[in-house]
C-alpha cells in the first residue's frame, strides 16, 4: 500500500517538475531553469498528503499489531485491514484531486473498532 501511494506521489511530483517549480533549492538546482517556490499549491498538497498518510498509517500499524494479540477471527481481522487499506487509497487519491474526503472516517472507524476490541479484551 505504501509503495503504491509513494508511486502516486512520485507521479504527482514528476508532473509538477515539468512546471519546474520545487520547494527546495537543492531540488531546483538539478533542473535548468527551475525556480524555488515554497508556496506552490501542488507541491504543498503532495507534502500534506504524505504527512496525512504518516499520521494515520503509523497508529493503524500499532493498533493492528495489538489487535492481532487479542486472537481475533482471521476473517474479521482481514476485513479490518482491507477496509482500512482501501479507505486510505481512496483518501489519498481524493486528497490529490481536492475532493471531499469521507474515506477518512471509514479508516478511522477501523482504528476505533480495533481499539475498542483491544480495550475490551485486555480489561
Amino acid at each position: 500500500k505504501q509503495l503504491f501511494q509513494r508511486r502516486v506521489r512520485e507521479a504527482v511530483v514528476s508532473t509538477q517538475s515539468t512546471g519546474k517549480v520545487f520547494p527546495n533549492p537543492e531540488d531546483a538546482a538539478r533542473m535548468e531553469g527551475a525556480k524555488v517556490d515554497r508556496d506552490c499549491e501542488a507541491v504543498e498538497r503532495t507534502r500534506r498528503a504524505h504527512l496525512n498518510d504518516m499520521e494515520n498509517i503509523i497508529p493503524f500499524l500499532f493498533l493492528a499489531l495489538l489487535y492481532i494479540t487479542t486472537g481475533p477471527s482471521y476473517e474479521v481481522a482481514l476485513w479490518h485491514f482491507r477496509v482500512f487499506a482501501v479507505a486510505r487509497f481512496t483518501h489519498t487519491a481524493c486528497y490529490f484531486m481536492a475532493l471531499p474526503r469521507m474515506a477518512f472516517i471509514v479508516a478511522m472507524l477501523c482504528n476505533v473498532s480495533m481499539g475498542v476490541q483491544c480495550v475490551l479484551h485486555y480489561m
